[in-house]
Order: C-alpha cells, then sequence, then structure tokens
C-alpha cells in the first residue's frame, strides 16, 4: 500500500496568506491528505452521495448565492448536512460574506473556515498545483540533481565517483544545484518528476578533502535551485576494459522512477574525461531528442545505414540507485 501523505493547515494558510474565520484547533495540528478538491453545491442542494470529506472545500459566488435565496429555515438543514460530514477544511473565495449560519455549524461540527479575496477558479487551480506537489509519491536517492542549460540532470553513482565534484564544476560553469547527495524526488504528475533537496542540507555539498561548503554562499544565489523538473539520468561509474560502452546512441535508453520511464545514461569515468562538459552535451542532445532530433540517427541515415531506434530500460536497481 502506498505511503500516504500530509500537508498541515499552517502551511497552506502560511504559503497562501488565508484569512481564518474559525479555527475549532491549533492549525499546525489540522491534516490535508487528499490531492483532490471540491465545490459543494451538490450537497448543499440535497445529493449526500459520493461526498468526500477528506477533499478541500471552495465556497463560490454560485454557492453563497444558492445559500442566500434559501429559507432561513431550509438554509439552516442544508448546512447542516454539510458541515456535519466534517470537511477538512472550507475555504470562502471573493472574500465572501457568509451567510450568518455558517460559522456557528462550522464552530458546532470542528471545520476550519478561511476566506481569500482570490476568484474560486484561480485559487482551485493554485490549490490542486499546490497540494499535487506537497501530497505527491516520493522517494529519496542518493545523487546529485543539477540544472544544465534548463534540463534537470540527475546523477547517480557509487560513493567517491566524483559526483559533488562535477556539480562543482558544472556551478562554475553557469549551471544551478539543486540538490547535493541526497534528492527527493516526487511524482508530481503521471509524466513528470520533480527533485528538490531535504530543508536541512539544502544548498550544502560535501567535498572529500575540503569538508562542507554552501554553495550559494560560495557562488552567489544564481547558482541555487529550490525545485527543477528531472529530465535525464546519468550513472557515472568506474571504467570498466571489459565493458562495451555505447558509442553511437542509436537506442533509447531509460531508467524507470515511480512508474516515469526518464531517459538514462551511462557515463564511464577515467582521467582525463571532463565529466562537466560531458553532462552538458548529454543536457543539449536530451533537449534535442524531445524535439525530435536524433544526431546518431541521421549519421546512419547519411551513410545509408538507417535504422529505428530501440527503447531499452536500464535496470540501477541492483545498484543501489
Amino acid at each position: 500500500m502506498p505511503a500516504q501523505y500530509s500537508v498541515p493547515l499552517a502551511k497552506l494558510i502560511k504559503d497562501h496568506g488565508f484569512e481564518v474565520l474559525n479555527m475549532p484547533r491549533r492549525s499546525s495540528e489540522t491534516y490535508i491528505v487528499s490531492k483532490d478538491v471540491n465545490r459543494p453545491g451538490l450537497i448543499l442542494a440535497g445529493y449526500e452521495e459520493h461526498f468526500d470529506p477528506q477533499r478541500a472545500q471552495f465556497l463560490g459566488l454560485t454557492e453563497n448565492g444558492y445559500l442566500e435565496s434559501l429559507a432561513p429555515g431550509e438554509r439552516e438543514k442544508r448546512l447542516q448536512c454539510f458541515l456535519s460530514k466534517k470537511p477538512t477544511v472550507l475555504l470562502l473565495t471573493r472574500s465572501i460574506e457568509p451567510v450568518p449560519e455558517l460559522l456557528p455549524f462550522a464552530e458546532e461540527y470542528g471545520v476550519p473556515v478561511l476566506r481569500t479575496a482570490e476568484e474560486t477558479s484561480n485559487i482551485m487551480s493554485v490549490i490542486i498545483s499546490y497540494l499535487g506537489v506537497e501530497l505527491a509519491e516520493r522517494i529519496t536517492r542518493h545523487g546529485v540533481l543539477v540544472e544544465v542549460y534548463g534540463e534537470g540532470m540527475l546523477i547517480l553513482g557509487n560513493s567517491g565517483v566524483g559526483k559533488s565534484e562535477t556539480a562543482v564544476e558544472l556551478i562554475k560553469r553557469g549551471h544551478r544545484l539543486v540538490a547535493d547527495d541526497a534528492v527527493e524526488i516526487r511524482r508530481v504528475s503521471s509524466k513528470t518528476l520533480v527533485g528538490s533537496a531535504p530543508d536541512n542540507i539544502r544548498h550544502f555539498i560535501e567535498l572529500r578533502g575540503i569538508g562542507i561548503i554552501n554553495a550559494r554562499r560560495i557562488f552567489g544565489m544564481g547558482s541555487v535551485k529550490m525545485t527543477e523538473k528531472i529530465d535525464m539520468v546519468i550513472l557515472i561509474e568506474q571504467w570498466d576494459d571489459k565493458k562495451v560502452y555505447d558509442r553511437m546512441g542509436l537506442d533509447d535508453e531509460f531508467v524507470d522512477i515511480l512508474g516515469i520511464k526518464v531517459p538514462a545514461a551511462v557515463v564511464p569515468v577515467k582521467p582525463g574525461r571532463n565529466l562537466a562538459i560531458i553532462i552538458e552535451s548529454a543536457a543539449m542532445n536530451n533537449r534535442q531528442r524531445k524535439m525530435g532530433y536524433n544526431a546518431a540517427q541521421e549519421l546512419m541515415k547519411s551513410l545509408g545505414m538507417a535504422e529505428g531506434a530501440v527503447e531499452e530500460e536500464l535496470d540501477f536497481s541492483d545498484m543501489g540507485y
């Protein structure tokens, strides 16, 4: 069973500046666990089936106008039916003034009520995106994540192979560090992985023989980034003379992370190889491939040896990645 993640209501309020109208308990002790949101029009109209109280509820002009149109007794009945389900949170939009019965029932049933001046559709879109990231399925991998020419490059490899040193060289060449040593990877959609650093080690890099450095303080604010989409995986390994490495790049290789296939490449290390330049080239080549251009296929075609690319999935599980 997949792990269930949550976000405290206090964080939601702080990040979006919501006004608190009713908070029956500490907001830091109330958690949102569902990525989905809802407008409670149906349950206010009397249809109670399939209502999910774990979803954040948005009450806009339409719902409020409907409540105002009801006779006081009927309105009280509908609001009691809705709030007795104890939804996680109710958010009023457009700075709506709640109908008189709403807050007393919210207090009675322990329902947090927030308010914002934003339009309903706009703030729903923002919160859906926000919860998609905060509640996303996630894993942590030992590696380095850097942004190179706008491409998120996840560098994996055994300890001591040179991942952090490569990251420093890339930073000096104008690229940006996202995470070193531990990369927290979140699946924010069916096609997208986003990586970030744990809060307690963000911007720090470990260099053997030197120690811990703070990339933001040494290289400046422009050298770091909070999050980045993962576009490609680079596995660095010691050069093995007995192993045959891909020299053409005809085949499309992938690695599976949280059920999403990410383009991947194995880069062998030996003296004289500049890993920073190699990763820069891989980033630019990956972008070209996404745009439909494959240099290896064009070369084969010009030699009269054209053949289709083959997808191959790399298995990093035996290597601990």
